[in-house]
């Protein structure tokens, strides 16, 4: 019994020294289509302000999508801060090799950093919106659409 109390204490000790701190959020498009009017919102609230991060964005969508990249604008709120637009172009495939995400079946999942390196933010609470800007509306073949705000260990 006493080895099972320290191994069970032993990995919870070392599962805490390697703990992932990542926020990440996604909304689900039901008819696998995403108007154009439709602007998923995620909040994020940040009380590290001593680390740094990364931000993606995170785009699912079917082998039927049929461009190789996605235009979106990423509209970021900080707190205390007006908002700030990035558009952005993430690329999802190339003529080479094909869809970059990682894929199972006819589902690609992407993520796709939108800062350049790693920023500090600053504490309180982050207001993230994403808005497909592509020429196609309803743009057809996506499932799902977020972000992920992750921590940086040194």
């Amino acid at each position: 019994m006493k080895k099972i109390v320290f191994a069970v204490c032993l990995i919870l000790t070392l599962w805490s020294c390697n703990k992932l701190d990542s926020f990440e959020k996604t909304d689900f498009f039901p008819e696998h289509k995403w108007d154009s009017k439709n602007h998923p919102s995620f909040q994020f609230e940040i009380a590290d302000t001593l680390s740094r991060y990364n931000i993606y964005v995170v785009i699912r969508h079917e082998d039927a999508y049929h461009y190789n990249n996605l235009w979106l604008n990423v509209n970021t709120t900080a707190p205390n801060e007006k908002s700030n637009v990035q558009k952005v172009n993430l690329q999802l495939a190339n003529n080479a090799t094909g869809w970059l995400g990682s894929g199972m079946d006819d589902v690609f999942d992407h993520r796709i950093r939108i800062t350049n390196n790693p920023i500090h933010l600053k504490k309180g609470v982050y207001q993230f919106s994403l808005e497909q800007i592509m020429r196609e509306n309803p743009l057809p073949s996506i499932l799902n659409a977020g972000i992920r705000v992750e921590k940086i260990h040194s």
